[in-house]
């Protein structure tokens, strides 16, 4: 198929994946081929957000039903956040998520089902009713941590006490300073991130970006797309929800007042303490700042005022 890629998607390919992205951009066209020629697709029809990875719509001729099923394509520079991806999905078993119909980790392409009316959760104006949504999205899709999974280096997910290992760097890159972080709210992330890997639950297999714009209406209820899979204390799954939808949680100038709206219902539906619902959302502004200066040194800005928002709630 001829590709007429948005050029912000090609920017963002190259400027995170460098050479391999160069690589997989020229050998994209193959991709697409092969992966229709393996699952027998037809009416492929691209996004119009095309964003880290290529996503298209596409129809899957069904024999049994005698008719097309509606699945999203997707491939991506394989990496192993896409590997967490697609093992996670294979797990959740769409509970919960979309489901997992097709995988190649290897070559970096995966077959999923196709949400309708995947309407976005961002679409409800009650943001108590979002937020009881995403409570029950995500009870359904936590799954115990899996024991003797095959794989090279044991298990393929992500581990969020690597995530927040990279903060290590955070200093180093300000030569010693903190750089547009408040030194009280980096000095507080500092001290609670080993209290709250010791304090929270134990770990469990969760979503790891679950948020208003990645929980879709389906004819199955509301369900998660695009998990990260990662492995790690479940209280850590609100700190995404908490700062989104992005931008419009920091607007309107009620943002500390919903933040502990939120809390509380969150602290009721999931048994967690209100407190560490909080600090962990402070860590995760912390986090999300630091990566946004990591991949493009600029963006940091929403997060780094989120985190001032978190830290002015009471619980």
């Amino acid at each position: 198929m001829g590709l007429n890629l948005p050029p912000s998607f090609t920017a963002t390919i190259l400027n995170t994946y460098r050479d391999d992205g160069r690589r997989w951009l020229a050998e994209l066209p193959t991709l697409i081929d092969e992966a229709s020629r393996r699952w027998g697709l037809i009416a492929i029809t691209p996004v119009k957000n095309l964003s880290h990875n290529f996503v298209a719509y596409a129809n899957r001729p069904s024999t049994v039903l005698r008719s097309a099923q509606g699945v999203v394509l997707k491939i991506g520079v394989s990496n192993p956040e896409l590997t967490s991806e697609m093992a996670a999905l294979r797990l959740f078993n769409g509970d919960g998520a979309a489901r997992l119909f097709e995988a190649d980790p290897r070559r970096g392409m995966c077959l999923l089902e196709r949400l309708h009316p995947g309407k976005m959760l961002t679409m409800l104006e009650d943001d108590d009713q979002r937020t009881h949504i995403a409570a029950d999205v995500m009870l359904r899709l936590w799954k115990p941590v899996p024991v003797g999974e095959p794989a090279p280096q044991g298990l393929p997910f992500i581990r969020l006490s690597d995530w927040f290992a990279g903060l290590d760097g955070l200093r180093l890159h300000f030569g010693g300073g903190t750089g547009p972080f408040s030194q009280r709210i980096l000095e507080m992330t500092e001290a609670l991130i080993p209290e709250l890997f010791a304090a929270s639950s134990p770990p469990l297999l969760i979503h790891g970006d679950l948020h208003h714009f990645n929980i879709l209406s389906s004819g199955r209820g509301w369900l998660a797309i695009d998990p990260k899979g990662v492995i790690g204390p479940p209280e850590y799954e609100v700190g995404p929800l908490l700062i989104n939808p992005i931008p419009d949680f920091l607007r309107g100038g009620a943002a500390v007042r919903q933040a502990e709206r939120r809390i509380a219902i969150l602290s009721e539906r999931l048994g967690f303490a209100p407190q560490h619902i909080r600090d962990w959302a402070i860590c995760h502004t912390v986090l999300s700042a630091w990566w946004d200066i990591e991949g493009s040194g600029e963006g940091s800005e929403y997060a780094l005022a989120c985190a001032e928002v978190y830290s002015q709630v009471k619980v």
